[in-house]
């Protein structure tokens, strides 16, 4: 996990202390390999390497982890995008398309934004193999909500 993001969004000091720290993800997003090269707030870049432990029980990578990888790119660039007026995004729909299958290998993933709406998003996003075969396609709407108040009591 050693690559990071080059954060390509001007930030102003209050809003870089609400950004995730994305060169420590959780142990979801670690499970699944996921790096990012570049992060901007209109495009993502970034790669997922894939084998066994993605495996379905008939030995090909589960679509799940191309829905995952999807998503998680959609969701950092259209968080990035309105992170300046206190918000963040949210996947309310991701459509994914699985074009074939894979056994292991490095995936390119690349995220671009469609549309950049002041509530909504909508992202397009490519998995592809070292070879420039498309292995999924997806589009993901997400939803521009509130960053949670550090402030608030935690709910129990």
């Amino acid at each position: 996990m050693g690559r990071v993001a080059l954060i390509s969004v001007s930030m102003r000091a209050d809003s870089s202390r609400r950004l995730p720290e994305l060169d420590r993800p959780g142990a979801f997003l670690k499970a699944l390999g996921m790096q990012f090269d570049t992060i901007g707030s209109t495009r993502v870049v970034g790669s997922i390497d894939v084998g066994p432990d993605h495996h379905t029980p008939w030995g090909v990578v589960h679509g799940g982890t191309f829905t995952t990888a999807i998503e998680s790119a959609a969701s950092v660039g259209a968080s990035l995008a309105v992170v300046e007026r206190g918000q963040f995004a949210v996947g309310v729909n991701n459509n994914t398309d699985f074009i074939r299958p894979v056994v292991s290998g490095r995936l390119t993933l690349l995220a671009e934004a469609v549309h950049q709406g002041a509530t909504q998003q909508l992202w397009q996003v490519t998995l592809s193999r070292d070879d420039g075969k498309l292995v999924a396609r997806g589009q993901v709407r997400l939803q521009n909500v509130s960053l949670p108040d550090p402030s608030a009591p935690t709910r129990g």
